[in-house]
């Protein structure tokens, strides 16, 4: 019963730590249990595996700053309605200092959660030394868990703070990649650990997957357990993780087998849209991913004191909307005087609406409302509205699909789209204060993981889960490794599939919208502003779209060395009190900084060059 009964507990387990250099003694209460003797059964065992995937909730994660503030304004899916702290807006300048938060709280978050995959590892043999006679056929699915998780907390580390990513032959396989704890350190001397090199680290995220792989293989978890990592998991990561060391041959293989075996299939566009919000959880694309429960005690996630297992990313993408009251006064359903469903603090950058191929300008007329008659003004009859002409050129783009259908799954269009601003009844979104009664700006907030049928302010959590991994990006990640392989062909029909799923089209015939080529007219192409490099590479195209805003699009521009032309397409990082330039220094940008507590206490690890 993980889904029910464990998750309760994935709040209330997270093993304290800043990593992997404490001693013993500080990874877990030492009043709680002695580590010679529990766990003394497999129940014990599952409440240490717990851990592992409560701590995916830190702050340093997906709790509240990785995801909103680090990574979002990085790749510029964002501008900020806030005016920023020095952290946030070094992310959106892409130009960080050793001292920044963020990366600091990222790496102290992930060493916790391999520390504590550590733990479950070394707490199997415990009880398998202590009672021989515990069900070895579960010790090994705990052990399978801990293992993929373990993996996946590594390569994040690996993507975030190596010094570069392996390219085809090994190239840069010498170079620093991080510390490496495959054992609970059991002294002080064990935590003092130099950097191992990229290879090194790729190696042991290759080796913990497939020992994930195999200990997992053939499990069918009940939809009780539904949150749990699977073989199909485990070796999509493992693909993933070739794709990113370009070992394309091993990466065709294994990618092919979870799209031919796992069962899993991409959702029909319907799910799709609404399966970013909280609807359609462990549907049939999803490989894993983070369980939310809304309905979990109250607060704000983390910050709250009760047991929460909610994250609040949502709480920053929250849109505004003309709909409710301030006090006893009701909103007059104009610009610049409206309610938000959280603390807005970040919405789309426009660069975005265009990337997508939105083909309208940004300007519209606000015209006289022909209903309004002067007295009692209200969201539902304002004074004001959007022109009806441009109105109906907006809806004219989704009916006709002039632009990508993914545009309306991950946004919201001010005045076209609406939100249940409380729970209940609806109100059209607006823009963000900062742009009202501007019309040089398009303003849309965030649709993906964002509220859109209820209110932060007063529900205090996400409802949505968010997923680590999904067939999509199996899709994705398959076809560069077949057109790394040589085989343009196969690599562009899993292009496709993913496009047509897009447009609501079955996935496997070819289609009026289908690319033609590899270097076909991508919707990023918009004349409006046409971006050179994704608007005819369809591949960067397709994994900016169909993953945009979940956090892998920073991987693929420091992979790909893309961030000089991201910088010049999105020119410029918006906070609410200045406008930020969207910079990139080749030498510096594509790693984070390995934080100054780590330098401080190892005396063995090397600071990334730049910082």
């Amino acid at each position: 019963m993980f889904k029910k009964k464990y998750i309760a507990a994935l709040a209330l387990i997270l093993i304290a730590g800043v990593g992997c250099k404490k001693e013993p003694k500080n990874a877990g209460a030492p009043n709680e249990y002695n580590s010679s003797t529990y766990p003394a059964t497999v129940t014990d065992l599952q409440s240490v595996l717990v851990s592992c995937y409560a701590n995916l909730r830190d702050q340093g994660i997906f709790g509240f700053h990785y995801l909103p503030k680090a990574l979002s304004n990085s790749m510029h899916t964002v501008n900020s309605e806030y005016g920023g702290d020095p952290g946030w807006n070094e992310m959106a300048a892409n130009n960080l200092t050793v001292g920044n938060e963020y990366p600091s709280e990222t790496w102290a978050a992930l060493y916790t959660g391999i520390k504590n995959c550590n733990v479950t590892i070394y707490a199997a043999g415990v009880l398998q030394k202590n009672n021989p006679s515990a069900d070895k056929q579960t010790i090994n699915l705990i052990l399978g868990q801990a293992y993929c998780l373990r993996g996946w907390y590594y390569m994040q580390l690996e993507c975030l703070f190596g010094q570069a990513y392996i390219t085809a032959g090994g190239v840069n396989g010498n170079l620093m990649g991080v510390p490496l704890y495959t054992a609970v350190p059991t002294n002080l001397a064990q935590t003092q650990v130099e950097r191992s090199t990229v290879q090194a680290t790729w190696a042991l995220i290759v080796s913990d997957e497939k020992q994930a792989a195999t200990l997992l293989k053939g499990q069918v978890w009940p939809a009780t357990d539904a949150a749990r990592a699977t073989e199909w998991a485990a070796k999509g990561l493992l693909g993933k993780a070739y794709v990113y060391t370009q070992d394309w041959a091993d990466a065709v293989t294994v990618l092919q087998d979870v799209i031919q075996n796992s069962g899993k299939t991409l959702m029909p566009y319907a799910t799709y849209h609404d399966a970013f919000n909280g609807d359609n959880k462990f549907n049939t694309e999803s490989l894993l991913e983070l369980y939310i429960d809304q309905n979990s005690m109250g607060g704000y996630g983390i910050y709250s004191g009760a047991a929460n297992s909610s994250t609040i990313d949502g709480l920053i993408w929250a849109p505004r909307t003309f709909g409710g009251y301030s006090g006893t006064v009701p909103f007059n359903g104009t610009e610049g005087n409206t309610q938000a469903l959280g603390y807005p603090n970040e919405f789309v950058h426009d660069q975005n609406v265009t990337r997508f191929g939105f083909p309208l300008p940004t300007a519209y007329n606000l015209v006289n409302n022909p209903k309004y008659t002067g007295s009692n003004p209200s969201f539902l009859n304002p004074a004001q509205i959007q022109d009806p002409a441009y109105k109906a050129q907006a809806l004219a783009v989704r009916a006709n699909q002039t632009a990508d259908p993914r545009l309306f799954v991950n946004t919201l269009e001010p005045w076209i789209d609406s939100v249940k601003y409380d729970g209940t009844n609806f109100a059209l979104v607006s823009k963000p204060d900062v742009y009202a009664y501007q019309q040089n700006h398009y303003g849309f907030s965030m649709r993906k993981y964002s509220p859109i049928d209820y209110n932060e302010n007063t529900i205090n959590s996400d409802k949505w889960d968010y997923y680590l991994l999904r067939l999509a990006d199996v899709y994705l990640l398959y076809a560069e490794a077949s057109i790394g392989a040589g085989d343009g062909v196969t690599g562009l029909e899993y292009l496709n599939k993913v496009k047509r799923r897009a447009y609501g089209l079955p996935i496997n015939t070819a289609s009026a919208i289908d690319y033609k080529s590899l270097t076909d007219q991508t919707s990023a192409a918009n004349p409006l502003y046409p971006d050179p490099v994704l608007g005819h590479n369809p591949l960067y195209y397709e994994r900016w779209a169909e993953l945009f805003n979940e956090g892998t699009w920073w991987f693929d521009v420091c992979r790909w060395k893309i961030g000089d032309s991201e910088a010049a397409y999105y020119q410029s990082a918006l906070n609410a009190t200045q406008p930020l330039t969207a910079t990139f220094v080749d030498n510096k940008s594509y790693v984070w900084p390995i934080p100054l507590s780590e330098i401080n206490t190892n005396s063995k690890i090397k600071q990334n060059p730049g910082y």
